[in-house]
């Protein structure tokens, strides 16, 4: 028996693939062992929590595991969706209790503190073990958080047959780590509104995967839905409807809605560019707003940007940044910095007339504005993002510690890496899921959205985020995220456009490599892939189909070359 386990567990390392009954688990763990015995859920199933004075999001954590693991009743994915289990599920033994605790020594913070710490001093990391013989599971973590990421692996691992929750796959024991500190999502909730209950049902999927930051792009051109008290006139006259805002108390419950799920909410006002909305309250503040033909000033319409070399504009900007960043705990804010037009400005007589007075150029008018508005965002202890121009277009001064995010191409993380600073991945040529829709401009029937094709879950995965760097470099990578501008999504399309799809990020940078230390690769992931889409249709995501379910059922049968 020893023997031709050990022929198994050779097979599976030796052929870089995993077990077929982890097709559960997404991301998959750092370490895995797993068995081949059937143990079923009791009906009397209880989280035993092992600590004193447990946080209430702890225990909000816990119930909603006991939800999930009630009410998902998640069929596996085979032929007979678990029909053949019943002759091992009539003597299969039970697993009364999971015991959760922290280590030694360790206090018990809320999952919500934990999860806006700064990057690289969060502790996600977990161990859980489930035994053959029925008795305790146990879960234990440095952190709540930890605590919160075992349990969404340990919902995973169950199916659903006939009245029974069971595993194949008893005993179980995972170590379980994540390969890079930022795991994101963005959403652009500007050039279409988003209602809450949208937000947070990406939230609660994003927590399922373990995606750890939600980037909110709150305001652009089109509108600026976001509620500032200290300039009202913002959201007053830039939403598209009074119905149409996000509230301070939206935003104070969706950033404590996030944080409970382990994730940290990094907003996005983007300046000088993607400003042209302001013009609505403040037209001094505006150049070449509204101007025609737009594609002269703008990469989509309206024009319009920011008079950045405005010193009243400036200290507008830095007052804006930081009375909307001061109500937020992340630590990360982002001032974007994108796509500036420079036509904008050739004949902009209030701005042609400051750098005159000056003597300064557009350059270094930018650099003054940059160093102005981020300097008071350090000042609260804020680390500034931005997006990849900022280093490769513009000569001038970042702080050390900025944030780059590269979106252009994954060919310049080389080149922002090469300049020393942290960079998070957001390629368009991998990440971006709006691409492939079609034109959304008018009157070009023929023509394709700028970033296609269609990004493929597949695609994405393929992704590998340490390309053409250096290996003193990779510790520069802090992850990664895939991102959603709205021009064609909105409410009604937001499940479908993103999930599964943006499940392969989320492994990329939490396992980085498949427990066996092979590469990750799309073959073995395509299957664990259906798992996590059939789970979020029970939960309530409605999540695009990545195949007909009868390949779903049939690993690999349908793969091209099978």
């Amino acid at each position: 028996m020893a023997f031709s386990r050990y022929l198994i567990i050779l097979a599976l390392v030796t052929g870089c693939i995993l077990p077929s009954g982890v097709q559960a688990l997404w991301p998959i763990p750092t370490t895995l062992e797993t068995g081949m015995t059937t143990l079923k859920i009791s009906p009397t199933f209880y989280f035993d929590v092992q600590i004193e004075g447990p946080p209430s999001d702890l225990r909000d954590a816990v119930a909603q595991s006991q939800h999930y693991l009630e009410n998902d009743k998640l069929g596996r994915l085979v032929v007979g969706r678990g029909s053949n289990d019943t002759s091992a599920l009539a003597t299969a033994r039970t697993l009364s209790k999971l015991t959760l605790s922290l280590a030694s020594g360790v206090a018990a913070e809320p999952i919500s503190s934990e999860a806006v710490k700064p990057l690289g001093t969060r502790s996600e990391e977990y161990a859980l073990i489930i035994p053959a013989d029925g008795s305790a599971a146990t879960l234990t973590a440095n952190s709540t958080l930890g605590l919160y990421r075992g349990l969404t692996t340990f919902n995973q691992l169950f199916y659903y047959y006939g009245g029974v929750t069971y595993t194949l796959l008893a005993p179980i024991s995972i170590k379980d780590t994540p390969a890079y500190p930022f795991r994101g999502l963005g959403l652009d909730t500007s050039r279409n509104y988003y209602p809450v209950c949208d937000i947070l049902r990406t939230l609660d999927a994003m927590s399922w995967v373990k995606i750890n930051t939600f980037h909110w792009h709150i305001t652009d051109s089109q509108s600026f839905p976001l509620e500032v008290a200290q300039y009202p006139e913002l959201s007053i006259n830039g939403a598209y409807s009074p119905q149409e805002v996000y509230t301070a108390s939206d935003v104070q419950y969706i950033v404590q809605y996030a944080a409970a799920r382990g994730i940290d909410v990094m907003m996005e006002i983007d300046t000088p560019g993607h400003t042209a909305i302001i013009a609505a309250t403040y037209p001094e503040y505006v150049a070449c707003s509204d101007a025609s033909p737009w594609a002269d000033f703008a990469n989509e319409p309206p024009a319009g940007q920011l008079r950045f070399a405005l010193p009243e504009v400036m200290n507008f900007t830095a007052s804006l940044l930081t009375n909307v960043a001061k109500a937020l705990p992340s630590h990360y804010f982002s001032t974007g910095g994108d796509e500036l037009n420079t036509n904008c400005y050739a004949n902009d007589y209030l701005t042609e007339q400051q750098l005159n007075r000056t003597g300064m150029t557009l350059n270094g008018a930018l650099d003054t504005f940059t160093q102005t508005t981020h300097g008071a965002l350090i000042a609260q202890g804020k680390t500034p993002v931005v997006w990849e121009e900022m280093v490769l277009d513009w000569n001038i001064t970042l702080s050390n510690e900025t944030i780059v995010m590269i979106w252009i191409s994954s060919a310049d993380a080389a080149a922002v890496a090469g300049r020393g600073f942290r960079i998070i991945h957001a390629p368009s040529n991998y990440f971006y899921l709006d691409c492939g829709a079609g034109e959304w401009l008018g009157d070009d029937p023929t023509g394709n959205s700028w970033c296609d094709p269609f990004k493929t879950w597949s695609k994405a995965y393929t992704f590998d985020p340490l390309a053409n760097l250096t290996e003193a470099q990779y510790e520069l990578v802090l992850g990664g995220e895939q991102i959603l501008w709205s021009e064609q999504s909105g409410p009604q399309n937001v499940d479908p456009i993103v999930w599964p799809r943006a499940a392969a990020s989320a492994e990329i940078f939490w396992s980085g490599k498949q427990p066996t230390g092979a590469a990750l690769n799309v073959t073995e992931a395509l299957p664990r892939l259906h798992d996590v889409r059939y789970r979020m249709v029970q939960r309530g995501i409605k999540a695009i189909p990545l195949q007909p379910q009868w390949c779903a059922l049939r690993p690999d049968a349908c793969d091209i070359y099978a």
